[in-house]
């Protein structure tokens, strides 16, 4: 029944549209790209490693609306020519760009006494450079012809922390911080919103989990699993097409008075009011 749903619902009217999805060859970024693509959208799928790109792109095609195409394109977005080249590709093969779609692999956990420099630098280039490059690049694109949309892929933890994820914690304030000003700068042509993905049933769960198993919070991987689900009103974790359905809403004109917004996608499972 879940599935059904997730395969179905309301025209977003974004069909023909072009959108550049990074960090997508996985996880809640391949989750978005799909979404998409199932809508009709031509999606350009971003990662590093070009043979699991072209295995994404293959499983997208298969799922494709009529008309859609699927762009994959290989660059580091830690590479600080890499954003650039990503979105001149989407432009040369499409002609146009109307939704960008930012995502990136999470850092590693840890205590904050455990983390060394070198981590935070790498993780802030990851983070948020990577989406300061490629948005300066795609904001004239997106300006034209109308507008279109960003959407920030972040997570709860700028809203609460959580325990050993002082990287994540920390850092990722800035994506929203950044994303928060880009909704009034780029306005009206360009609306820009965030999404904070709870737990969902991805590969980076799974290797959060295994990395407490390892430091000793739990005996084992059922356990921490279980843990995750406790916390969760809903009493269970979130699939990757309830969490892509979300994305491509707020790419869609359905959604077009929602700006500015950081909208939590965790079944209910933050403490915080706001």
């Amino acid at each position: 029944m879940r599935w059904a749903a997730e395969r179905t619902g309301m025209d977003l009217r974004i069909d023909g549209n072009v959108a550049l999805v990074t960090a997508s060859s996985g996880g809640l970024g391949f989750a978005a790209a799909r979404a998409l693509v199932r809508e009709g959208v031509n999606v350009v799928v971003n990662g590093r490693s070009e043979e699991s790109l072209e295995t994404a792109a293959d499983d997208l095609r298969a799922e494709a609306a009529d008309g859609a195409s699927v762009l994959p394109v290989a660059v580091d977005l830690t590479d600080p020519d890499g954003p650039p080249r990503l979105v001149q590709a989407s432009v040369a093969e499409f002609g146009r760009l109307d939704h960008l779609v930012t995502s990136a692999g999470g850092p590693p956990s840890g205590a904050f006494l455990d983390i060394d420099e070198e981590e935070w630098y790498d993780t802030y280039d990851l983070l948020v450079m990577s989406v300061v490059r490629t948005v300066r690049e795609a904001a004239p694109h997106l300006r034209a012809d109308g507008g279109g949309t960003i959407v920030t892929i972040a997570s709860r933890t700028v809203k609460q922390a959580a325990e050993a994820m002082v990287l994540s914690n920390a850092v990722r304030m800035g994506v929203v911080g950044l994303e928060k000003t880009l909704s009034t700068e780029l306005a009206p042509e360009v609306r820009a919103n965030a999404v904070l993905p709870g737990s969902h049933e991805t590969e980076r769960v799974e290797n959060l989990i295994e990395q407490a198993v390892d430091r000793g919070d739990f005996d084992t991987y059922d356990e921490g699993y279980a843990d995750r689900v406790s916390e969760v009103p809903l009493e269970r974790l979130g699939t990757t097409g309830e969490f892509g359905a979300a994305v491509a809403f707020l790419s869609s004109p359905r959604s077009g008075f929602i700006n500015g917004a950081a909208v939590p996608i965790d079944g209910g499972s933050l403490a915080s009011n706001l």
